[in-house]
């Protein structure tokens, strides 16, 4: 059997190099690299959170998704730039285009990550170690910024591997390897491995990937239902998913708003609009093969004023209800209670969607994405209210509603399988 090779190319701190490289040919004389410092929200304003951060910026641990207003705190001096999507679609794209040069088959994932599969490649192009080097040695002098690159079987292993030691290096992880490479390693750096599970493998004594690995897969299950025996295989490094070639551009984000028809001042009903937005969400999510990373809702008040909020998922999903429950925690934290007259709910930093992606809960995930897609099929075949929640029977309420159900055609993507 012809042994597979597949690619994992990852940008390492993809924003931020992205507008480092970007400034250093326009001749500034400071590399953004070299001092703490973070692309994200509004400079100004100090709104919005922190979407990619420096080496020297870890160490004040400053995180991905946290508030500029909590990293500011935590580094007062922290450099801070608004991000520039067109400057980092334009990146993204000649990545690519270096990257095709080694490959027919390649599949953007995100933004700043490819895969790549090499098999048979070798005959025309050498030692798959040697045209790694090659690939992420090229990136470096021919755009500016550097990459890891992960050598694996398999998508998973190969995306482990580039995961291993950052920045700028190549790494191996193939199934003889996982061993000595992959099960020392902390469970919650196994993909998949979310804080809820985290917390029921310390109970369990579950501290590496090891010892996920050595746990008896029947006893998992029972324990964690088919999520548990997911895990189990991941520990194990299997996965048989298929490099899949796109050439298309990935949406930016997804959202939908609407002005309700009387003044909502009651949290049930706020809740229900939510609800009915997250269904159009869900739906759009699913149809277009993403899941996302990023929910935020707005709101507009009887008295016109604005406001929103957002929430950085620590795993990508495409759930409505998982949707619909994070809405309704960002609308706790938000609103004071005043009169609502407009409300909106938009998913971003998108990723794609053709491996199995575990909520943010963890449940029975695939009893509830049986659910979605059986929901899904009924409306696509008997129209959009065949089938409705009964909360929203009596409430005056739309079970789906919104006015705009927007695409944009940026890659903001987050960096999972």
């Amino acid at each position: 059997m012809k042994k597979r090779f597949i690619f994992h190319i990852d940008v390492n701190s993809a924003y931020l190099s992205w507008e480092a490289s970007h400034r250093l040919q326009r001749g500034d004389s400071l590399d953004l690299r070299t001092v703490p410092s973070a692309i994200g929200g509004d400079p100004e304003t100090r709104h919005g959170i922190i979407l990619a951060k420096s080496i020297p910026a870890k160490k004040f641990k400053i995180q991905t998704g946290e508030t500029l207003y909590s990293a500011r705190n935590k580094c007062p001096d922290l450099l801070i730039v608004s991000p520039n999507y067109n400057l980092y679609r334009q990146c993204s794209m000649a990545l690519k285009e270096v990257i095709q040069e080694y490959s027919p088959l390649i599949q953007q994932y995100s933004v700043d990550e490819f895969f790549l599969d090499f098999t048979g490649m070798e005959k025309l192009l050498g030692d798959p170690m040697q045209t790694s080097y090659l690939i992420k040695d090229k990136i470096k002098e021919k755009l500016g910024f550097t990459v890891n690159i992960g050598i694996s079987s398999n998508k998973l292993l190969a995306k482990m591997a580039s995961e291993l030691q950052k920045p700028d290096k190549v790494h191996t992880l193939f199934p003889e390897e996982i061993p000595s490479k992959m099960w020392p390693l902390p469970v919650e750096e196994l993909f998949g491995v979310g804080r809820a599970t985290l917390r029921k493998f310390r109970d369990r004594g579950i501290r590496t990937i090891g010892d996920l690995a050595s746990e008896n897969p029947d006893d998992l299950k029972r324990y964690l239902k088919s999520y548990g025996l997911l895990l189990w295989n991941y520990a194990h490094g299997r996965d048989n998913s298929p490099v899949r070639y796109n050439n298309s551009i990935p949406v930016k984000g997804i959202g939908n708003s609407t002005t309700i028809p009387f003044d909502v001042e009651d949290e049930s009903a706020a809740h229900l609009v939510l609800l009915s937005l997250a269904e159009t969400v869900g739906m759009r999510l699913r149809e277009d093969d993403y899941c996302t990373s990023l929910i935020s809702i707005s709101l507009k008040t009887k008295d016109f004023f604005y406001y929103s909020h957002q929430k950085k998922l620590h795993l990508p999903t495409d759930c409505t209800s998982v949707i619909h429950q994070i809405a309704c925690q960002l609308l706790a934290e938000l609103w004071q209670g005043e009169p609502i007259r407009h409300l909106g709910l938009r998913v971003s930093e998108l990723s794609s969607n053709n491996l199995f992606q575990p909520s943010l809960f963890e449940k029975d995930i695939e009893k509830q994405k049986r659910i979605d897609q059986a929901v899904d099929t009924i409306r696509l075949k008997y129209g959009a209210q065949s089938v409705f929640r009964s909360a929203f029977l009596g409430s005056g309420l739309k079970p789906l509603s919104g006015g705009v159900i927007e695409t944009e055609e940026y890659p903001m993507m987050s960096s999972i399988l």
